[in-house]
């Protein structure tokens, strides 16, 4: 299973990297957001994949009896998902006025500066 998640991350990954370096800014941010849900999937991986009870002691106990799920992983991730929605949410309403201005997705078109007219 880790094999796995270790190929989708390195998937995940290199295409981010590949859209991130295109000239659209459409394949601009959907390469962020693949470089966001790799990272995502890291951070659970690195959490240890483990099938265990939920973190919360018995009250005959004082540690922990069993094995057990860790929560700051799952906790990490959850609150990434958020706040890679309210970027994206943000960079496509920021995307679509750029576009109603310029009338491209070009990021070059961004950097020229308009010719005079004679």
């Amino acid at each position: 299973m880790e094999l796995l998640l270790v190929i989708v991350i390195g998937l995940l990954y290199s295409g981010g990297v590949y859209l991130i370096l295109r000239r659209s800014m459409v394949k601009l941010l959907l390469g962020i957001m693949l470089l966001g849900n790799g990272t995502n999937i890291l951070i659970f991986l690195l959490g240890k994949i483990t099938k265990g009870s939920p973190p919360v002691i018995n009250e005959a106990y004082k540690v922990f009896q069993d094995i057990y799920a860790d929560p700051i992983p799952q906790a990490l991730i959850l609150t990434a998902i958020v706040i890679s929605f309210a970027l994206t949410s943000f960079a496509i309403v920021l995307l679509k006025r750029v576009y109603a201005l310029v009338d491209s997705d070009d990021l070059d078109d961004l950097n020229t500066p308009e010719e005079e007219e004679l």
